[in-house]
């Protein structure tokens, strides 16, 4: 009899990574309660919840400031393809969530594109798919980035309170500056009291 008649096939599932950041992480243990570095397989049909109730989230967070419930993640399927796709909710009443810039009220979704940034609090989360044809079940693997994975996604994404040469947040320079004039050039001047 013919091997290839005879040995299973084992369906290769869809794989959803997610590269987390959070300036205090090197300080607090954040991420003790998720799988680092290894494939957790879950059901298709289950949301992914994230929040910091670990009776009611599949992932908890161990911080306070996050929400009881931050947000889920729910594989769909469409009738024009057998590929697994992912829609993210925010569920946090009082959080605010952004993917690729787009902020998501509460119970707002938007699907997930390929590859996406989702920011929350002071956390931000990378999340790409890698295809599988399985489609009963898909696995998350996680892991931490040394430092913030914003700048990876492009320029569409805004990153943080932009930091003038003289060290002060802009929001705190008394001086009035015209952001539509464009940038300011090294030669250029502020004059600060």
């Amino acid at each position: 009899m013919d091997v290839s008649q005879t040995a299973n096939t084992e369906e290769l599932r869809t794989c959803l990574h997610i590269r987390l950041f959070n300036p205090q992480q090197v300080i607090r243990s954040l991420y003790h309660c998720l799988p680092l570095d290894r494939r957790h397989v879950h059901p298709a049909e289950d949301p992914l919840r994230f929040g910091r109730d670990a009776q009611a989230c599949t992932f908890a967070l161990a911080d306070p400031r996050v929400s009881r419930k931050q947000l889920s993640l729910q594989a769909f399927r469409t009738s024009r393809s057998s590929e697994l796709l992912f829609v993210v909710q925010n569920l946090s009443r009082t959080g605010r969530l952004s993917v690729n810039g787009a902020e998501l009220l509460y119970l707002e979704r938007a699907e997930l594109p390929d590859k996406a940034l989702l920011r929350f609090g002071q956390y931000e989360l990378v999340i790409w798919q890698q295809p599988g044809d399985a489609g009963d079940s898909f696995e998350v693997e996680f892991e931490v980035a040394r430092g913030s994975p914003c700048q990876e996604m492009g320029q569409g994404v805004p990153c943080r309170t932009p930091v003038m040469d003289s060290g002060l947040l802009v929001s705190q320079c008394p001086v009035s500056i015209d952001h539509s004039q464009g940038p300011l050039e090294m030669d250029e001047r502020i004059s600060l009291p």
